[in-house]
């Protein structure tokens, strides 16, 4: 069973899901590759583990979070799941590029497939895929659009690459 909640936050309105063992996805409203709310997917706003996300996702945006804890359970392919738990290691503030990425993931010279792989990360920000750049620095793709994954680069004090504004 998949269990959802809506909210609002300052880039805009999310949608939560989860299992009873972990969060499955964190997507902001008209994002690419929304799932949308499946026809046997429950809203239940006090579900444990929704509340934890939500609470973890406003204390983020509010500047007072640096470092998730809410339990994960993406459902992906074993080269995704070997990307996005890699995206988990770059911590707040920080940025690699999609080469460094791959190696992280433990497939050097996959930069390509680990971009892929990114943007179909179901848990954005709490899986940090907003910190993945451009080999040469520069703001690369974001499936919530590049304008919030500047926003979100700002929030943890990263500085952006004009070369990717587009």
């Amino acid at each position: 069973m998949t269990y959802y909640d809506t909210f609002d936050t300052s880039q805009g309105s999310m949608l939560v899901a989860t299992s009873d063992k972990g969060l499955a996805g964190v997507h902001f409203s008209r994002q690419k590759h929304h799932p949308g709310i499946g026809k046997d997917w429950k809203k239940v706003p006090q579900h444990k583990l929704l509340k934890q996300a939500k609470r973890e996702l406003a204390e983020y945006f509010a500047g007072k979070r640096k470092r998730f804890e809410v339990p994960l359970a993406p459902d992906g392919t074993a080269f995704q799941l070997s990307v996005w738990k890699a995206i988990s290691t770059v911590g707040f503030g920080e940025t690699i590029s999609y080469g460094e990425l791959a190696r992280r993931a433990g497939h050097d010279g996959s930069a390509r497939a680990a971009a892929a792989a990114t943007g179909r990360n179901p848990i954005g920000i709490i899986v940090p895929c907003h910190r993945i750049m451009g080999a040469d620095g520069s703001l690369t793709g974001y499936a919530g659009g590049l304008a919030r994954k500047r926003a979100l680069l700002a929030l943890e004090g990263v500085g952006c690459d004009p070369r990717g504004v587009g």
